[in-house]
């Protein structure tokens, strides 16, 4: 029935800054923006991560009626190799902490959110379950 992550999508009131700021944090330019540059965006993504999953990002004006403006609700985590860099990278860069890094019992799962600049919640985590199946999937393409 699921079959996998597709899009995770975020609002801001100021798309050019956001997509700035995510460009400079990921170290790529957005591969998608709607209307085409130069024209102000109403939506633009980045494609990120071993499976070159989809961080969207549309205007809030476009949001659901209503919809919350404060952060809160579901975290998406996104896994990264070091947390503690990647937590103070976002820091530094104006994110404000969510939730301190957290360490779940001895099972090396280690998890941290901040909030973007634009007032979105983006969780990172360390999960050794997510090394495994990148592991396995690995082997199994490479025969």
């Amino acid at each position: 029935m699921f079959r996998g992550f597709a899009t995770i999508s975020f609002y801001a009131d100021d798309l050019a800054a956001a997509r700035d700021w995510y460009a400079e944090l990921l170290d790529q330019e957005a591969y998608f923006q709607f209307p085409p540059a130069p024209a102000p965006p109403a939506y633009f993504e980045f494609r990120i991560g071993d499976d070159e999953d989809e961080l969207g990002f549309i205007d809030r004006k476009y949001a659901p009626p209503g919809a919350a403006n404060a952060p809160g609700g579901a975290v998406m985590h996104w896994h990264v190799d070091d947390l503690l860099a990647t937590f103070e990278k976002l820091l530094s860069m104006g994110a404000k902490e969510y939730t301190p890094i957290t360490s779940h019992g001895d099972s090396n799962f280690t998890t941290a959110a901040v909030i973007d600049p634009f007032g979105n919640v983006l969780g990172i985590m360390h999960n050794p379950h997510y090394l495994e199946i990148l592991q396995a999937r690995t082997r199994t393409a490479a025969g």
